[in-house]
């Protein structure tokens, strides 16, 4: 009894073994105040160091909280007409996602009744950020919109939550349609979902790998002109110290930018725009050292090397193509799970390719939005090009790569499937000889030399 009353409050455990719910709420305020700290602190930093600046420390507050907003993919309003300003600062939504998703996995691991707990998690996050619509929502240089910023910040923190309260439970194995049970065997894998999910997160992975390579050599070649651009604009201590963090927040979309360049469908900068290795379609653009990496409008899509660049997308696809190829040839040992049919193989290298095309149009319609009205109302990549052109890339890596690699390990194993089917034309083959030689010696009227066969002497 004395051990128990020594216990904080909010972390004992009720009847069932979880945590009152006011501890849960409190987690999720104090996650979301967390992730707000990450944008204000450097917000708040630079407003101390701007020795010009003509705003308040309440400005700078709200400052952070639009951007905390705009974060989490809620769309916001600048100016008296109300541009809309949607692009998304990838590298706070994948901060906020990821200690999101960690705390559904401890919450699973924890709790017996996990599904509750996340809602008090939400509910706390959800309170924070209607505090900070309501901050930013009357004035400032971004305003909010309560009846889409909410629902936006709601769907990430459920999104996230439901994602680490999944991987805490295990493997998802959904239920089959009744379909499904008239598809061939030759046609299924052997517990092949999860092979195909990782070699899926593998493609994805090595599609980011290429737009990262990208742009590592964009900015090697081609660096010149955005310190020009950070010189012009910045050419204070507090002056780049905000463009660069700018331009970190902005990172993973220039990255996603990049990938889509890779991937041959380009990107748009402004309406009726288009940056691709094909050919390079610009007009004014703002002045931002990001921006100033772009090609110049009017010509190829650049150097010779960027040509290249539509060959990694190639590359991306030898990793999903080795793990499944391993996966398809079985294990080993009397226990292991028999190899896949060569067709099966082929249509899990199709799905793997297909999921990551999924990913990859929802990265770039994530990586994208609007700054303006009007003409620069279409920035980033287009979702279904780029989620087509990923799809096809990585098949035709894909596909003949896991074949390949499924024949390499199972050649010694047990007969293939071609291996069988030469084996029964070289027996038909000797069937029909024997006949025709016993119908030959017949009609000469000889003894057939093959009695010995039939068991006669």
């Amino acid at each position: 009894m004395t051990q128990l009353m020594g216990r904080p409050v909010l972390g004992l455990p009720g009847e069932l073994g979880t945590r009152s719910v006011l501890a849960d709420v409190l987690t999720g305020v104090r996650a979301a105040l967390l992730t707000l700290a990450v944008i204000a602190v450097p917000v708040l930093g630079l407003w101390v160091l701007t020795p010009y600046g003509d705003d308040t420390a309440a400005g700078a507050g709200r400052l952070a909280c639009a951007l905390w907003l705009l974060g989490h993919g809620a769309p916001l309003t600048r100016g008296g007409p109300a541009v809309p300003v949607t692009v998304t600062p990838l590298l706070s939504t994948v901060f906020t996602a990821v200690l999101l998703v960690r705390t559904g996995a401890r919450l699973g691991r924890r709790d017996r009744n996990p599904w509750r707990a996340a809602l008090g998690v939400g509910a706390g996050y959800l309170a924070v950020a209607a505090v900070a619509v309501a901050e930013c929502g009357a004035s400032g240089a971004l305003r909010a919109r309560p009846l889409l910023d909410l629902p936006a910040v709601a769907a990430l923190v459920g999104l996230s939550l439901a994602a680490g309260l999944r991987s805490a439970a295990g493997a998802w194995r959904p239920a089959l349609p009744g379909w499904a049970a008239r598809v061939p065997d030759w046609a299924v894998p052997v517990d092949g979902g999860p092979a195909v999910r990782r070699a899926a997160a593998a493609g994805g992975f090595g599609l980011v790998a290429a737009g990262g390579l990208v742009l590592t050599a964009t900015l090697l070649f081609g660096g010149g002109a955005a310190g020009r651009s950070v010189q012009g604009l910045g050419p204070d201590v507090a002056g780049f110290a905000g463009l660069l963090l700018a331009c970190t927040l902005l990172l993973p979309n220039a990255v996603l930018w990049a990938a889509a360049y890779a991937l041959g469908t380009g990107f748009a900068v402004g309406t009726g725009t288009v940056v691709a290795p094909t050919g390079v379609r610009l007009g004014a653009v703002p002045d931002f050292p990001l921006l100033a990496l772009l090609p110049e409008s009017g010509g190829p899509g650049g150097p010779g090397w960027r040509l290249l660049a539509c060959g990694l997308p190639l590359l991306a696809g030898l990793v999903p193509a080795v793990l499944l190829g391993r996966a398809a040839a079985g294990g080993r040992g009397a226990e292991a799970a028999p190899p896949w049919h060569p067709a099966a193989t082929a249509l899990a290298a199709l799905g793997g390719s297909a999921l990551a095309g999924a990913g990859a149009a929802l990265c770039a319609w994530l990586a994208g939005g609007a700054l303006a009205a009007g003409r620069m109302s279409d920035l980033g990549p287009a979702p279904w090009p780029a989620g087509l052109a990923a799809t096809g890339w990585l098949a035709v890596t894909a596909v003949p790569g896991a074949l390949l690699v499924r024949w390499w390990l199972t050649r010694g194993a047990a007969p293939s499937w071609w291996q069988r089917i030469t084996a029964c034309t070289v027996r038909r083959a000797a069937a029909t000889r024997i006949a025709l030689h016993r119908v030959l010696a017949w009609a000469a009227g000889l003894r057939s030399p093959f009695a010995w066969w039939r068991g006669r002497p």
